[in-house]
């Protein structure tokens, strides 16, 4: 490790009978530049959906539960394949039987196929457990793979603690799945088991967004939603989301994504269901939600004032389920001057136009761009295939298109939630809120209004159950302009809200740019940026983290860092979770976070710079180019400390 980049920090020794490691308490910072305008709930106060386990740290998607490393022992290689046949002999599908058999007798053929036996301990290797998006992860035969046995299992557990927390009483639960491979026999099949265990069922007869299923959660008054998707992975991959409601939480958290300690109790009475072939399943019974629910989500989505300025929009799907709903809103709201991107526009599950089918990948927008130059158009929205994020281009004066990132529309989009907000009764909700990994501008913003703002982990299950939400949003271009409809991220509704302002704007003579520029004038520049370090040694990410807790860095881009805000006990109020806060005295910061799925290690970037009101546009620019100097220092002095793990 490089001498001026880590310092050693003095550890008190730990009292060897109470089980507490050999490092110092977190520092618990306050992670906004002020306390909340009025009242409000503590910052980053934690809300569950029950008493919080003493250890509730977030897991991450598709990581697996642990299990025994046996295949070093002298039997291990008998021991991981009699397990995988108990796997085999109570999986339903044909399909998966046989491709999991196919792996069995290829380990066992062949001992010293090291390829078959690594694939095989890998799907072996736990169940999938529930993340900060759900179950997620590869589709394929095994208990750490997505698959028919996997998910009626979780309908399974999903099904018994709802009986159990709802005695005597019927479960209601909605059902909805995107357009990928496998989507609707999973949620079929989910329906089934459902249906079978007592519960009254809705279940979407053909792909819907995902906020459509947030918001039907709690338009039908339903105790839980299951949503099948896996957003913007890859099209190999599929998900299972779970939402709660009803008669279970209080009107904040219906319809949010679920938490712990639901998530733990749902895993506890799936692993205790047995086999899946063993699990009855109706093939009939369930209720279909009708066309009326979409249509007052679309009308409800879409009221407001009707666009009075032309602006010409390109928009793409993502080979995902946007194009239709986009298409009513924006007509609904006034916007007449819309084209899709042809290429993309239909559901595809083989995504085959991107390598990957997440807008904010490299290359994901180019077919939307081309189409968007082409059109002349004057906005991009690009909506990922299950439809609840929203990525955003406007044409950049030097030529081509300039991509927002997710702090940059979130801020956009909470100044003008801030503006209405400030204007209503002050009975009305008046939170804004983001995660630790968003730029710190939004809570300016609200101070600014005289509004409340709060921080979060990542995710929205944990941004939407805040009380008294108003807006709130995650740098990962995920945006709740609406709570009120759904308590979750809504690609739709934001797509809609950056049209109806950069429509406003261009009314006004300016742009989506120009009014960053104006927030920078009022209240600093705040540049945001990613990292990402990979290693192929599946310990690296967790090296990392220990050697950033016992060295952190002394400076960065020249610039004192101040002491470590170590989360993995909880800080400022937030649950526990392995993340680590650093903050230089220029008041530039990083927030780090280790992937859940592979060895990579998440650096969230911030540069804050003041800025003098009346400074023009040539100035600002320039200031601009160096915040982003010092940026790009950040990321390299990151990469060098970090070199020799």
């Amino acid at each position: 490790m490089e001498s001026d980049f880590h310092r050693p920090v003095d550890r008190p020794q730990a009292d060897p009978t109470s089980g507490d490691p050999a490092w110092v308490e977190p520092v618990l910072v306050d992670l906004t530049p002020s306390e909340p305008a009025s009242g409000g709930r503590p910052l980053g106060d934690p809300l569950s959906d029950g008493p919080v386990p003493d250890d509730p740290a977030p897991s991450e998607p598709g990581r697996s539960e642990p299990v025994p490393d046996d295949l070093g022992h002298p039997d291990g290689l008998e021991r991981l394949l009699e397990r995988a046949q108990a796997w085999l002999v109570g999986d339903p599908d044909p399909r998966d039987r046989a491709e999991l058999a196919a792996l069995v007798e290829r380990s066992r053929a062949r001992p010293a196929d090291r390829a078959a036996r690594s694939e095989l301990r890998d799907r072996m290797a736990g169940e999938l457990r529930f993340g900060t998006a759900g179950l997620r992860g590869p589709m394929g035969a095994g208990p750490n793979r997505m698959n028919r046995a996997v998910v009626i299992r979780a309908a399974r557990g999903l099904a018994d603690h709802l009986i159990d927390r709802l005695p005597g009483l019927t479960p209601r639960v909605v059902v909805g799945h995107d357009a990928r491979h496998r989507s609707r026999q999973f949620a079929l099949d989910t329906a089934g088991v459902l249906t079978a265990a007592g519960a009254q069922v809705w279940l979407f007869p053909e792909s819907v967004p995902t906020p459509l299923l947030a918001y039907a959660v709690r338009a039908l008054s339903a105790e839980a939603g299951v949503q099948v998707t896996a957003s913007h992975n890859p099209a190999s991959d599929n998900g299972y989301k779970v939402y709660w409601g009803g008669r279970l939480t209080d009107e904040p958290a219906r319809g949010v994504q679920i938490v712990s300690p639901t998530d733990v109790a749902i895993a506890a009475r799936r692993d205790a269901a047995g086999p899946a072939a063993a699990i009855p399943r109706a093939d009939s019974g369930w209720l279909d939600p009708g066309p009326r629910l979409a249509q007052d989500y679309v009308a409800a989505v879409a009221a407001g004032p009707g666009n009075r300025t032309p602006l010409r929009l390109v928009h793409t799907a993502l080979h995902g389920l946007a194009t239709p709903w986009l298409t009513q809103i924006m007509g609904r709201a006034g916007f007449d001057q819309i084209r899709s991107t042809p290429s993309q526009a239909w559901p595809d599950p083989d995504f085959p136009t991107v390598a990957f089918p997440n807008p904010e990948e490299p290359g994901a927008m180019d077919a939307v761009l081309a189409e968007a130059t082409a059109a002349g158009a004057e906005l991009v929205v690009a909506l990922d295939p299950d439809a609840d994020r929203c990525a955003v281009a406007v044409p950049d004066p030097a030529g081509g298109w300039r991509t927002l990132n997710g702090d940059e529309v979130g801020v956009l989009l909470g100044q003008e939630r801030a503006v209405a907000l400030a204007a209503q009764p002050p009975e009305s909700p008046r939170l804004l809120a983001s995660t630790i990994v968003s730029s710190r501008l939004l809570a300016r913003i609200a101070r600014d209004h005289g509004l409340e703002h709060q921080v979060t982990l990542t995710g929205f299950k944990w941004l939407a159950r805040l009380p008294g939400l108003a807006y709130a949003y995650e740098e990962a271009i995920g945006y709740c302009l609406r709570p009120d409809l759904v308590r979750d991220k809504d690609g739709l509704s934001a797509a809609l809200a950056v049209a109806r302002l950069a429509a406003r704007l261009k009314e006004e003579g300016s742009s989506l740019p120009q009014a960053l520029d104006e927030l920078a004038r009022r209240h600093g520049l705040h540049l945001t940026d990613q990292l990402a370090l990979r290693s192929p040694d599946p310990a690296w990410a967790d090296r990392v983290m220990a050697a950033l807790r016992r060295w952190p860095p002394v400076r960065l881009a020249d610039s004192p860092v101040g002491p470590l805000a170590d989360l993995a006990r909880g800080g400022g109020g937030l649950p526990p979770s392995d993340a680590l806060i650093l903050t230089t005295a220029a008041d530039d910061r990083v927030v780090v976070r280790p992937s859940g799925t592979e060895p990579k290690v998440k650096f969230y970037l911030e540069v804050v710079v003041p800025v003098d009101p009346a400074v023009d546009s040539d100035r600002l620019a320039a200031i601009r180019g160096r915040a982003r100097a010092r940026l790009d220092q950040i990321g390299q002095d990151l990469r060098a400390g970090l070199a020799d793990l």
